[in-house]
């Protein structure tokens, strides 16, 4: 067979519902609260065919622009010809779902507004920087014959040519 070029080509698993995941989309979907500045990941749902997004959005996150009784703008980034451009497009509710991506910075900055606070309590100075993980302590091993055990120096062999 020839060759598919269509908007929907090489989309079969990525156009396809997980196992026992079928069926209407829930209400809570078409509830959800979503503003303008909101970061979403766009993941199309293949049982609603109105407002899809193209191939290429799928699993990309944005930033909301725009929103309407039906579908949200959200900018997204693609990369064309080695430049990034910001593209806007609309997409309906249902392909939509809250990003997680600013989890672990909204639960850094609300811990750091915490520390901050407690250091102008105190009258400390608070790190707010994160840090590496810094490497493992030393520690020596116990001898494995006991305490009165000689311990065995094995030293390599030195190389020999067989020929």
């Amino acid at each position: 067979m020839p060759h598919s070029y269509g908007i929907r080509a090489r989309t079969r698993h990525m156009f396809a519902k997980k196992f026992r995941q079928a069926g209407p989309v829930h209400m809570s979907q078409y509830l959800m609260p979503i503003k303008v500045g909101d970061y979403v990941d766009i993941f199309a749902d293949p049982s609603i065919h109105k407002g899809m997004p193209h191939k290429f959005y799928h699993g990309r996150t944005g930033i909301v622009f725009n929103v309407t009784k039906a579908a949200v703008g959200v900018r997204v980034n693609k990369l064309v010809n080695g430049r990034i451009i910001e593209k806007r497009i609309h997409v309906r509710i249902e392909h939509v779902r809250a990003s997680k991506c600013q989890k672990e910075i909204l639960r850094r900055k609300k811990e750091n507004e915490a520390a901050k606070e407690e250091a102008r309590k105190t009258g400390t100075q608070v790190n707010l920087k994160r840090q590496p993980k810094p490497p493992k302590e030393g520690y020596f091993l116990e001898n494995p014959g006991g305490e009165g055990a000689e311990i065995t120096t094995i030293q390599p062999l030195p190389f020999s040519d067989l020929v």
